[in-house]
């Protein structure tokens, strides 16, 4: 996501007319091609369909599409490389490249953002390929997360308030950052209570087991990428070395201000 938070992105994007949320959805988007705003509703999920088709719209009407994605491939991998200064390139090269070979032939089926960034020609230098490598695990286990959702016949509104009271944000916090309106998301809370998921602001017993079997479903739809990733490392000491320095660089991009250092916007994506 460090396309999203960064600073150097988020000005390079304003130069071509975009705001903070235009940038996130246009960019995001232009990844599936050029989709009508129907098609951006439904992968985005969890957001307000009036609101993400009208800014989605609005920015794809500023700039064109082969510009976008230049300008945020340039100003990310600018900006990554200035929070990971110092870092050995030759170690993130090896570990972008075991990212890049667990991923690469991971199942794309019904898994629309992942499929399109995975299509799009992978940058040159240590770290472009990191931050491929990483965005396409974070999209193909976006995709998986919002078909178990939908599997468990989860409402976009009702995924968001059971995620950020799995996570331990207020009820309605998370949800409302969605643009869906209060009185929506009360309907929807008044709904998990029936399915006696909520007692009254908070998870239930029966609504944490439910929302932890998505986690867990979630987890197990990522199970190519991780055997694929063990299998790449020479023992689990080069594992735990491997996930060691993705945690150091994670934070070197949260102490350079380039990711919120909100643990609550870590765990809910």
């Amino acid at each position: 996501m460090h396309s999203v938070w960064c600073e150097a992105t988020s000005t390079r994007l304003r130069v071509l007319g975009l705001d903070f949320f235009e940038s996130y959805v246009t960019c995001r988007a232009s990844l599936l091609g050029e989709p009508e705003p129907g098609v951006v509703v439904s992968t985005f999920a969890v957001f307000e369909p009036t609101v993400i088709c009208a800014v989605y719209e609005a920015g794809r009407s500023k700039c064109d599409r082969t510009e976008l994605l230049a300008a945020r491939d340039e100003s990310t991998i600018a900006s990554l490389s200035a929070a990971l200064a110092g870092v050995d390139t030759k170690r993130v090269g090896a570990v972008a490249d075991v990212l890049l070979d667990a991923v690469g032939s991971a199942d794309g089926t019904g898994r629309s953002l992942f499929s399109g960034l995975r299509d799009q020609p992978v940058p040159a230098g240590a770290i472009g390929r990191l931050w491929r490598a990483c965005e396409l695990i974070r999209e193909h286990r976006g995709d998986s997360h919002v078909a178990v959702c939908v599997a468990a016949g989860l409402s976009p509104v009702a995924m968001n308030v059971l995620t950020e009271l799995w996570v331990g944000m207020p009820i309605a916090t998370y949800s409302a950052s969605r643009f869906w309106s209060a009185p929506t998301i009360e309907a929807t809370c008044d709904d998990l209570r029936s399915r006696g998921w909520l007692d009254g602001d908070q998870l239930s017993e029966s609504g944490r087991t439910m929302r932890d079997g998505i986690e867990t479903t979630t987890d197990e739809l990522q199970a190519s990428v991780v055997r694929d990733l063990v299998l790449a490392c020479a023992d689990g000491a080069a594992v735990d070395a491997l996930i060691e320095d993705l945690s150091d660089w994670s934070q070197r991009c949260i102490d350079a201000e380039a990711f919120p250092p909100d643990v609550f916007k870590r765990a809910a994506g």
